[in-house]
């Protein structure tokens, strides 16, 4: 079995088209998406279209959430251009989608950690930055999911962590946007250097789960300028470049 991850679309169709074909050409068994879909300033809507003839197994992210229960007032700019163009389909297929999702009896989607959906799983941020996490950091925020392989997202850094139980927790990055900055607990950014969209393949070797990472090349250009557009010149820096959006 061998199966494409997908996480943190953010509304970028041309990332998405090029990870559809290079997953396609890897002919993967089946292909899982886990939140983070639509919100930024490039195509909502498009990419919705997109994906929800393809009845992938999908789970929402956060961004998902803070659109459904944030109000134009409330919510950061990149939700709330979500929000005003997705139609009202999208917006209930968003809505309908579930926190996580178990692809099978021994594979558990989540979008941050099986406990929340704003937590790094891979990652931990201090006053100094972000830095990735500990073994025993990662068993605490695993805590007691029931599972061999834990796909999650949120962080757009790619990151395969083995548990010392077995257990191994997979983050295959970002399809859609390659650096982002945030405040929270301390300013930090999450950065990975290049443009590329990025994913990940899981296969079972036997009872024993195994990953690959890609990095993808697309017409981020387009997309950089597709940002421009809606006056976002962090979102069009981040997509130029896989750097801190001030940066």
């Amino acid at each position: 079995m061998k199966i494409a991850v997908l996480s943190d679309i953010h509304g970028n169709i041309a990332a998405l088209e090029a990870v559809l074909a290079h997953s396609g050409a890897l002919a993967v068994d089946r292909t899982v998406n886990l939140g983070d879909i639509c919100s930024g300033p490039l195509w909502p809507a498009e990419t919705a279209d997109r994906l929800m003839p393809l009845a992938l197994p999908t789970i929402r992210g956060n961004h998902e959430r803070q659109v459904m229960e944030g109000t134009l007032t409330t919510m950061g700019q990149s939700d709330a251009y979500a929000k005003q163009a997705l139609r009202e389909d999208q917006l209930a297929w968003l809505s309908a989608l579930p926190e996580s999702l178990r692809l099978s009896e021994r594979v558990l989607m989540v979008h941050g950690t099986p406990g929340s959906d704003l937590e790094y799983f891979l990652e931990t941020v201090t006053e100094h930055g972000a830095r990735p996490a500990t073994t025993d950091e990662v068993v605490a925020r695993a805590g007691p999911a029931d599972a061999d392989l834990i796909l999650c997202g949120h962080t757009h850094i790619p990151r395969a962590v083995q548990l010392p139980d077995g257990r191994l927790v997979v983050n295959p990055g970002s399809v859609g946007l390659p650096a982002y900055e945030d405040a929270r607990p301390f300013p930090h950014a999450m950065e990975t250097g290049t443009p590329h969209a990025r994913y990940a393949t899981v296969c079972d070797d036997g009872g024993r789960w195994s990953v690959s990472f890609h990095a993808v090349p697309y017409d981020w250009e387009e997309a950089a300028r597709a940002a421009e557009t809606q006056n976002r010149p962090d979102w069009a820096r981040a997509l130029r470049n896989g750097r801190g959006m001030s940066g």
